[in-house]
């Protein structure tokens, strides 16, 4: 599969957020609760989903990773246990889209990587997965993933 790769302005966004450590055979689990605790705060405090999903990666390292998940809201409010609010930043990031199961993103992130060394780009440890549909409502072969990896300025 070709992937077409480009540098973007990612901007800065309200979220809701659970960040968590574990292996990366805990990943499903993670993600699930900690999507569902946010959801649950969110319908209880009024708060408005605004955009899909996320999770954030703070390091590579499978057997810990460190991990955020969370999603885009309306606006400022105050955080609950580990729920927690804050700002993302605005960041410069190198992207593409993966079309497939999650499962099979290991070759969009090595296209992006091989695409960043060629274009003199530095990658920081943090990246970003956006998913762009629903698993529940697509298939795994049309299941969309935008990968964002924050760039470090030259």
């Amino acid at each position: 599969m070709t992937y077409a790769c480009t540098v973007e302005t990612q901007a800065a966004q309200p979220v809701l957020f659970v960040r968590r450590r574990g292996p990366v055979q805990n990943l499903p689990e993670l993600v699930s609760a900690a999507y569902a605790a946010i959801g649950a705060y969110a319908a209880e405090a009024g708060a408005a989903l605004v955009g899909g999903p996320y999770v954030t990666y703070y390091n590579a390292d499978m057997q810990d990773l460190d991990v955020e998940m969370g999603f885009p809201v309306a606006g400022p409010m105050p955080g609950r246990g580990e729920v927690q609010f804050r700002m993302l930043p605005e960041s410069r990031v190198a992207t593409c889209l993966h079309t497939g199961p999650y499962d099979q993103i290991g070759p969009a992130y090595a296209a992006l990587q091989a695409w960043m060394a060629q274009n003199g780009l530095t990658p920081s440890e943090q990246m970003f997965e956006w998913y762009l549909n629903d698993p529940e409502q697509a298939a795994p072969e049309a299941l969309l993933t935008k990968i964002a990896w924050v760039l470090l300025e030259a």
